[in-house]
């Protein structure tokens, strides 16, 4: 019985190895080919490294220590695909452990990969071209040093011929002087948002001030199985302030005496009518246009209220305090 489940097997894997064997050859004769054609390329590119056609000095680190460790990562793979070819068990295999590292590795290093994507482009672009395009964001980019100011220049270098004369050192002339200004170095990221992308966001925030209207909270409170919840509260500060306006208007009815009212008060008095007076607000609805489908726009109410400024009359003179006798 074992040896006929043996044969059996036997003659399984065999029907196998026959059914994949000419298309392991033709992936064997494709790679050899590819081997051929990459040893070449890379033998060339190395002898005019060595040359010296390619300056190698001053290039990014990065880009070297990611190329380390996918050439690290080629060598354990195949290492692993040898002895696997081999039929050596791969159980606690040390290419194993240092290809799972490599990998974790790599995957840290994608987001600062993708920081960088955008300056690498452009100065591999310029290397090839020879000069910026004429659309690129960063030809047009402020240059700090224009905004110096030249004639502050050219008296700092009369002070310190004058202060050179009478033996001052350079270093107490330049002890108080301003400070040269160094931009902070940030990284250029070109601003690629799209006109669709800012009318999504313009439709998202207009549904959000939709659903967080009066008119939809009431018809949610109105045809919701939830119970009713009823609500009497104010504010700490409110009452406070209502508790001091009576005790004042009680003051002033028993002592027959009116008292004075600050500026500060006043005002505080002010926004408080204007609070309580806008009635036009039980009839205003909402703009629910994002919910139904429309096109959300802004009415004269959703505007920002814009403050005056205070302008001084002209001819108009100051009241001083006058000295008593």
């Amino acid at each position: 019985m074992k040896w006929s489940h043996l044969c059996t097997n036997s003659h399984s894997h065999l029907e196998t190895l026959e059914s994949d064997l000419p298309l392991a050859l033709s992936l064997l004769n494709n790679l050899q080919e590819q081997v051929v054609a990459v040893t070449s390329q890379i033998q060339a590119l190395t002898k005019k490294v060595r040359a010296g056609a390619y300056p190698t000095d001053k290039g990014l680190s990065f880009l070297e220590v990611k190329d380390q460790l996918l050439l690290m990562y080629l060598m354990d793979l195949s290492y692993l695909i040898l002895d696997k070819a081999s039929g050596s068990s791969l159980q606690e295999h040390p290419a194993i452990l240092r290809l799972v590292e490599i990998r974790t590795v790599l995957e840290k290093l994608r987001p600062l990969d993708q920081k960088l994507k955008y300056q690498i482009d452009k100065l591999v672009k310029t290397a090839v071209t020879g000069s910026l395009s004429e659309n690129d964001p960063l030809r047009f980019k402020p240059r700090p040093s224009n905004m110096i100011s030249k004639l502050s220049s050219e008296d700092e270098d009369d002070e310190e011929t004058e202060e050179g004369r009478s033996g001052v050192s350079l270093k107490k002339a330049t002890k108080g002087a301003p400070k040269k200004y160094i931009p902070p170095r940030l990284v250029p990221v070109h601003y690629d948002e799209t006109e669709a992308e800012r009318e999504k966001k313009l439709l998202e925030r207009a549904r959000k001030r939709a659903l967080s209207s009066s008119v939809i909270r009431e018809l949610k409170e109105q045809y919701s199985d939830a119970p009713e919840e009823i609500r009497d509260s104010r504010h700490p500060h409110a009452t406070r302030q209502s508790q001091e306006d009576q005790h004042r208007i009680n003051y002033e009815e028993s002592m027959m005496v009116r008292l004075s009212v600050s500026k500060r008060e006043k005002g505080r008095r002010k926004r408080a009518h204007a609070m309580s007076s806008q009635l036009h607000s039980l009839t205003h609805f909402s703009d629910i246009s994002a919910l139904t489908g429309g096109t959300p726009h802004l009415d004269e109410d959703q505007n920002p209220i814009k403050k005056r400024k205070k302008v001084p009359k002209k001819g108009r003179k100051k009241k001083g305090f006058r000295r008593r006798r």
